[in-house]
């Protein structure tokens, strides 16, 4: 298969900028696999289309706010970091730009006090140009990171995020993610407990969105495309949850790619979670 097979036209007008304040109002597309038939609805209405003894799985991955701006504390140059993951402590495997800017050894500072910077270790993997560096800060990272880091959206949305919560599911609960598992965005804590009351078992699955989402691909061929690799766990009971659904004839619904290839990394040959 080739890049352009996958290539369509998508009008910017209609790229939402700004999220509803309702997240269930949001529209969904149905498909009708048999007929090909297209439908317009309303995301809460999802639940029509579900059936008792159904396992929908979720991605419960929770987006850090893994974007920083900073400078480089010799020239005062412009920085922009990425986090993709850490690697261990307070060392991360990095995005930065522009590359060409920073060397082994050089430091960029993220406040006017100097209490956040990032030192640069070295390449992490050149071939991906991403960086090994080590944070050093006062106080706890993750809340540092808070104050300091902004979200890193699609380059599709060019609108300012107001509340960083919106860019989470409410189901979000394992941090790690440096993107939103966006199908899961227009669920709300109402409609899952009404798709709950309808019989449908509900199974997660954490899944840390990595360096690939902003990756574009370049090969003319996919196949040649390398793909990076993702960090995901599937607890026992969730597994447990998702087998028995198969098992007695039932329907498991994977709510977004990063649900899906969670669930079909994890099974065996007969389709089995291990």
């Amino acid at each position: 298969m080739k890049t352009s097979d996958f290539n369509f036209e998508l009008p910017q007008e209609l790229i939402a900028q700004d999220p509803l304040e309702d997240r269930s109002s949001s529209r969904l597309l149905i498909v009708d696999k048999k007929t090909g038939e297209w439908k317009h609805e309303v995301f809460r209405n999802i639940i029509d289309y579900l059936k008792p003894g159904d396992c929908m799985v979720l991605n419960d991955s929770r987006v850090i706010p893994a974007r920083l701006f900073g400078r480089k504390a010799v020239t005062g140059a412009h920085i922009e970091f990425l986090l993709i993951k850490r690697l261990e402590g307070d060392v991360w495997e990095t995005m930065v730009r522009p590359g060409k800017r920073l060397k082994e050894g050089d430091t960029v500072v993220f406040d006017s006090e100097h209490l956040f910077q990032a030192h640069i270790l070295g390449f992490q993997d050149p071939d991906k140009g991403t960086r090994k560096v080590r944070f050093e800060y006062e106080g706890i990272f993750m809340e540092r990171l808070e104050e300091l880091g902004s979200m890193p959206l699609p380059p599709y949305i060019t609108h300012q995020l107001e509340d960083k919560n919106r860019y989470q599911t409410v189901y979000a609960k394992h941090s790690g993610s440096a993107a939103a598992p966006t199908a899961g965005l227009h669920f709300t804590p109402e409609l899952l407990e009404e798709i709950k009351t309808e019989g449908v078992e509900i199974a997660h699955v954490t899944l840390h969105v990595g360096l690939g989402t902003f990756r574009p691909v370049k090969a003319d061929d996919i196949l040649d495309h390398h793909m990076h690799s993702e960090f995901y766990r599937i607890e026992a009971s969730e597994a447990e949850k998702i087998n028995r659904a198969k098992e007695s004839g039932h329907r498991v619904i994977c709510v977004g790619t990063t649900s899906c290839r969670t669930v079909e990394s994890a099974a065996d040959e007969n389709g089995k979670l291990k």
